[in-house]
């Protein structure tokens, strides 16, 4: 990862984790930070726990990307940070954010979870930034460990003990779990068990989602932020999804880990050619040049028939944000968008659709009849 990005990278085990560290170092406790309200709602916990106020971005509609211009300059003037969301790898307009942070003396995080393989301006998404967090559990699906890249290399140091400070020491269970998982996945998808998974996971309390976002829990939410910053209180809504989030990883996640990374041009050629067939469908947004998307939000006028549908050939579909955090979360907890129709349209029509899969989401799209997307303020 220096190699390709030309800055110095921490691992860590998880991109949320990294995310972490780098909001507690970066910004002041209390401080706004602007981010996008078509997000993973991790994340915007992952920004509460820090001890900060999110700030929701105006968006545009084609690929969710802030839209800088449409951000008043009051809302500039009061922030600590802006923090970019890449979505599904569409890059954020990165040179555009770097020169207003700049202006204003505030620094600019991306988080390319998404995007590890995307380039705007002609470089690596994650280099605009004075810091920037990447997941290893997307394009590689290693499903554990990410990067922390900064701008100033004599920052490794400090976030080094940052992060060691908030590690777990390792669990010979949750290796031994991690190691049997890729066997347990496809026994279950052999045996086409996925249902029947799922309903145990429920009945053993492992499931913490049954709609796209998780239970808010106002209460509990709000007495959380009066122990901010720190991870322990908002434990119960950063772990989702992943429990080993600040687990020190053993050596059968490392060795995985290394192995699906040594294959990751390989993975990013894949994904570059299956974005380029789904954008040329239908119901794509007008794109720019072909990256290699993590997904591709094809937009879709009935977006939930068009998931059953896919269900129905054993296609699942996930990285769903909808509806948009500020409508999710409310004014106790974040600053709403000063103009939210263009997230909600979005959220309400993205049908992320895996690359690797394309041709086969494609045919069961065409099959059922499902129609692109009325245009934004239709």
């Amino acid at each position: 990862m220096r190699g390709r990005l030309g800055r110095e990278c921490l691992y860590v085990p998880s991109c949320r984790l990294g995310l972490y560290v780098a909001l507690r170092h970066f910004c002041p406790p209390g401080g706004r930070v602007l981010m996008s309200p078509v997000n993973d709602d991790v994340i915007f916990f992952v920004v509460l726990a820090a001890g900060l106020r999110p700030v929701q971005a105006p968006l545009k509609p084609g690929d969710a990307s802030i839209d800088v211009d449409a951000v008043p300059d009051g809302v500039w003037r009061g922030l600590s940070a802006v923090l970019t969301t890449n979505l599904y790898g569409n890059p954020d307009p990165a040179p555009e954010l770097a020169a207003r942070c700049g202006r204003l003396g505030i620094p600019l995080l991306e988080d390319a979870a998404h995007a590890i393989g995307s380039e705007v301006g002609g470089r690596p998404v994650g280099t605009y930034g004075d810091a920037s967090v990447f997941s290893l559990s997307k394009h590689t699906g290693a499903k554990t460990g990410g990067f922390l890249a900064v701008r100033d290399p004599a920052l490794r140091t400090e976030l080094l003990r940052a992060r060691d400070e908030l590690l777990h020491p390792p669990r010979l269970a949750a290796e031994l779990a991690y190691a049997a998982r890729p066997y347990a996945e496809a026994a279950v998808r052999g045996l086409r068990l996925v249902k029947a998974a799922r309903a145990g996971m429920r009945l053993l309390g492992m499931a913490e989602r049954e709609e796209i976002r998780m239970p808010l829990r106002p209460g509990e939410l709000k007495a959380a932020m009066g122990d901010a910053p720190g991870l322990v209180p908002f434990h119960p809504w950063v772990r989702v999804d992943m429990h080993d989030y600040r687990l020190t990883p053993g050596r059968a996640r490392l060795r995985r880990t290394q192995r699906l990374l040594g294959r990751l041009d390989a993975t990013l050629a894949a994904h570059r050619a299956g974005t380029e067939r789904l954008l040329a469908s239908p119901w794509a947004p007008h794109q720019g040049p072909v990256q290699p998307l993590f997904r591709v939000p094809l937009l879709v006028a009935d977006r939930d028939a068009a998931i059953a549908a896919l269900a129905r050939a054993r296609v699942t579909t996930g990285y769903l944000y909808d509806p948009p955090l500020d409508d999710y979360a409310g004014a106790p907890f974040t600053d709403p968008s000063p103009a939210p129709e263009a997230a909600r349209w979005f959220a309400r029509h993205a049908l992320p659709a895996n690359p690797l899969r394309a041709d086969t989401i494609l045919d069961v799209l065409r099959a059922s009849g499902a129609r692109p997307a009325p245009a934004h303020g239709d």
